[in-house]
């Protein structure tokens, strides 16, 4: 009995996952079609107000393009771009659970990526979000 509802612990778990990353996958897939290229992408379980921070090099003249899906548990999930001494360059002011930004720097740098958790469905539950950075 235990096993069995372990087991559909560890698949409801799962499947929030590849829920993300299914929507995230379709995107990407997508973009690649309008020039874009995937330069990383991410998945990260979060409980509300948790982030997942991810470092990056952006070289200057490039344009980036932050996007994420969040599961059904997210209501609304954001994406915030930080310089290398941690002030916000960016953020998504979207109030859903698919956050994106748009950004070309003027100067080869290191950037920090957060994605949060901002609100889910049941406060004491987890999300899942995937990200991928993507450039042209």
């Amino acid at each position: 009995m235990h096993s069995a509802l372990f087991s559909l612990f560890l698949s409801s778990a799962y499947a929030d996952e590849t829920t993300a990353e299914s929507c995230l996958k379709n995107k990407v897939w997508e973009s690649y079609g309008t020039g874009w290229a995937l330069r990383t992408m991410a998945t990260a379980t979060l409980a509300q107000a948790e982030y997942k921070v991810y470092l990056v090099t952006l070289y200057a003249g490039t344009e980036y393009r932050v996007t994420a899906c969040g599961d059904a548990e997210l209501a609304n999930a954001d994406v915030v771009l930080y310089d290398s001494l941690g002030n916000q360059v960016l953020r998504d002011m979207s109030e859903d659970r698919e956050p994106n930004l748009s950004y070309t720097p003027s100067s080869t740098d290191t950037f920090y990526i957060a994605v949060h958790a901002t609100r889910l469905n049941n406060a004491l539950g987890k999300g899942t979000i995937a990200m991928a950075l993507t450039y042209k």
